[in-house]
Protein backbone atom coordinates (compact mmCIF):
# COMPACT_ATOMS: atom_id res chain seq x y z
CA UNK A 1 0.00 0.00 0.00
CA UNK A 2 0.92 3.38 -0.31
CA UNK A 3 1.64 5.79 1.96
CA UNK A 4 0.74 9.13 2.47
CA UNK A 5 2.76 11.99 1.54
CA UNK A 6 1.42 14.32 3.70
CA UNK A 7 1.90 12.77 6.98
CA UNK A 8 5.10 12.56 9.00
CA UNK A 9 6.85 9.51 11.27
CA UNK A 10 4.53 10.87 14.12
CA UNK A 11 1.02 11.03 12.50
CA UNK A 12 1.04 14.51 11.61
CA UNK A 13 0.28 16.19 8.97
CA UNK A 14 3.10 18.29 6.83
CA UNK A 15 3.61 19.87 3.74
CA UNK A 16 5.79 17.66 1.26
CA UNK A 17 9.16 18.65 0.44
CA UNK A 18 9.60 18.70 -3.08
CA UNK A 19 12.89 20.13 -3.46
CA UNK A 20 15.16 17.28 -4.61
CA UNK A 21 12.40 17.11 -7.36
CA UNK A 22 12.96 17.61 -10.88
CA UNK A 23 11.13 20.21 -12.48
CA UNK A 24 9.03 18.97 -15.33
CA UNK A 25 5.67 20.01 -17.19
CA UNK A 26 2.23 19.39 -15.45
CA UNK A 27 -0.90 19.19 -17.11
CA UNK A 28 -4.13 18.44 -14.95
CA UNK A 29 -7.63 18.69 -16.72
CA UNK A 30 -10.95 18.33 -13.95
CA UNK A 31 -14.62 18.30 -14.38
CA UNK A 32 -17.78 19.88 -12.43
CA UNK A 33 -21.18 19.19 -13.57
CA UNK A 34 -24.03 21.69 -12.04
CA UNK A 35 -27.72 20.26 -12.74
CA UNK A 36 -30.02 22.60 -12.33
CA UNK A 37 -33.99 23.67 -13.97
CA UNK A 38 -34.89 23.86 -17.55
CA UNK A 39 -35.82 27.86 -16.88
CA UNK A 40 -32.67 28.07 -15.17
CA UNK A 41 -30.49 26.77 -17.58
CA UNK A 42 -32.38 28.90 -20.27
CA UNK A 43 -32.25 31.84 -18.21
CA UNK A 44 -28.15 31.76 -18.10
CA UNK A 45 -27.65 30.48 -22.15
CA UNK A 46 -30.22 33.20 -23.29
CA UNK A 47 -28.18 36.12 -21.00
CA UNK A 48 -31.40 36.93 -18.89
CA UNK A 49 -30.52 36.31 -15.54
CA UNK A 50 -30.70 39.49 -13.19
CA UNK A 51 -26.52 39.37 -12.14
CA UNK A 52 -25.09 39.22 -15.49
CA UNK A 53 -23.25 36.82 -17.44
CA UNK A 54 -23.27 33.44 -15.18
CA UNK A 55 -20.73 31.79 -17.34
CA UNK A 56 -18.31 34.56 -17.50
CA UNK A 57 -18.29 35.21 -13.76
CA UNK A 58 -17.82 31.69 -13.17
CA UNK A 59 -15.12 31.74 -15.68
CA UNK A 60 -13.18 34.14 -13.78
CA UNK A 61 -13.91 32.71 -10.21
CA UNK A 62 -12.42 29.58 -11.35
CA UNK A 63 -8.89 30.79 -12.72
CA UNK A 64 -9.09 32.72 -9.54
CA UNK A 65 -9.24 29.99 -7.95
CA UNK A 66 -6.92 27.71 -9.00
CA UNK A 67 -4.18 30.57 -8.63
CA UNK A 68 -5.11 30.82 -5.03
CA UNK A 69 -5.38 27.35 -4.09
CA UNK A 70 -2.26 27.12 -2.27
CA UNK A 71 -4.45 29.45 0.46
CA UNK A 72 -7.71 27.20 0.17
CA UNK A 73 -6.39 23.76 0.76
CA UNK A 74 -3.98 23.30 3.70
CA UNK A 75 -0.67 21.80 2.64
CA UNK A 76 -1.03 23.16 -1.25
CA UNK A 77 2.23 24.39 -2.34
CA UNK A 78 2.15 28.08 -4.07
CA UNK A 79 2.24 27.70 -7.56
CA UNK A 80 3.97 29.63 -10.55
CA UNK A 81 0.93 28.50 -12.95
CA UNK A 82 1.31 29.35 -16.82
CA UNK A 83 -1.62 27.94 -17.92
CA UNK A 84 -5.47 28.12 -16.44
CA UNK A 85 -8.45 27.56 -18.78
CA UNK A 86 -12.01 27.19 -17.28
CA UNK A 87 -14.75 26.15 -19.92
CA UNK A 88 -18.33 25.86 -19.37
CA UNK A 89 -20.49 23.91 -21.55
CA UNK A 90 -24.54 24.30 -21.51
CA UNK A 91 -25.85 20.63 -21.68
CA UNK A 92 -29.25 21.41 -23.00
CA UNK A 93 -30.66 18.19 -23.37
CA UNK A 94 -30.03 17.03 -19.81
CA UNK A 95 -30.88 20.44 -17.73
CA UNK A 96 -26.73 20.40 -17.10
CA UNK A 97 -23.66 22.74 -17.20
CA UNK A 98 -20.38 20.74 -17.30
CA UNK A 99 -17.35 22.66 -16.51
CA UNK A 100 -13.89 21.60 -17.50
CA UNK A 101 -10.36 22.87 -16.26
CA UNK A 102 -6.79 22.49 -17.35
CA UNK A 103 -4.06 23.64 -15.23
CA UNK A 104 0.16 23.71 -16.56
CA UNK A 105 3.23 24.68 -15.61
CA UNK A 106 6.73 23.32 -15.71
CA UNK A 107 7.68 22.67 -12.08
CA UNK A 108 8.01 20.54 -8.85
CA UNK A 109 4.74 19.56 -7.92
CA UNK A 110 1.75 18.85 -10.02
CA UNK A 111 -1.46 20.86 -10.56
CA UNK A 112 -4.37 18.25 -10.04
CA UNK A 113 -5.61 20.55 -7.12
CA UNK A 114 -5.62 23.66 -8.95
CA UNK A 115 -7.64 22.14 -11.77
CA UNK A 116 -9.99 21.11 -8.80
CA UNK A 117 -10.18 23.55 -7.23
CA UNK A 118 -10.87 25.96 -10.49
CA UNK A 119 -14.21 23.95 -11.70
CA UNK A 120 -15.26 23.33 -7.75
CA UNK A 121 -15.17 27.06 -7.20
CA UNK A 122 -16.87 27.75 -10.45
CA UNK A 123 -19.50 25.34 -10.24
CA UNK A 124 -20.18 27.07 -6.56
CA UNK A 125 -20.02 30.43 -8.44
CA UNK A 126 -23.42 28.98 -10.44
CA UNK A 127 -25.33 28.60 -7.56
CA UNK A 128 -24.40 31.41 -6.12
CA UNK A 129 -25.74 33.56 -8.70
CA UNK A 130 -28.64 31.05 -9.51
CA UNK A 131 -29.89 30.34 -5.97
CA UNK A 132 -32.05 33.40 -6.22
CA UNK A 133 -34.24 31.59 -8.48
CA UNK A 134 -33.55 28.12 -8.17
CA UNK A 135 -32.26 26.51 -4.44
CA UNK A 136 -31.71 23.12 -5.28
CA UNK A 137 -29.04 23.26 -8.13
CA UNK A 138 -26.59 20.63 -7.76
CA UNK A 139 -23.13 19.93 -7.77
CA UNK A 140 -21.54 16.68 -8.57
CA UNK A 141 -19.22 14.86 -10.14
CA UNK A 142 -16.24 17.14 -9.49
CA UNK A 143 -13.52 14.80 -10.71
CA UNK A 144 -10.02 14.77 -11.68
CA UNK A 145 -10.22 13.77 -15.63
CA UNK A 146 -6.20 13.64 -16.51
CA UNK A 147 -2.76 14.21 -15.36
CA UNK A 148 0.68 14.37 -16.83
CA UNK A 149 3.90 15.35 -15.63
CA UNK A 150 5.88 13.86 -12.78
CA UNK A 151 7.23 11.06 -11.17
CA UNK A 152 3.85 9.21 -11.18
CA UNK A 153 3.57 9.76 -14.81
CA UNK A 154 -0.30 9.93 -17.25
CA UNK A 155 -3.88 9.28 -15.48
CA UNK A 156 -6.40 9.30 -17.53
CA UNK A 157 -10.10 8.68 -15.63
CA UNK A 158 -12.50 6.02 -16.74
CA UNK A 159 -15.78 7.66 -18.71
CA UNK A 160 -18.72 7.92 -16.75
Amino acid sequence: MTTFTHINSQGEANMVDVSAKAETVREARAEAIVTMSKETLAMIVEGKHHKGDVFATARIAGIQAAKRTWELIPLCHPLLLSKVEVNLEPLLETNRVRIQSLCKLTGKTGVEMEALTAVSVAALTIYDMCKAVQKDIVIEQVRLLEKSGGKSGHFVAEEK
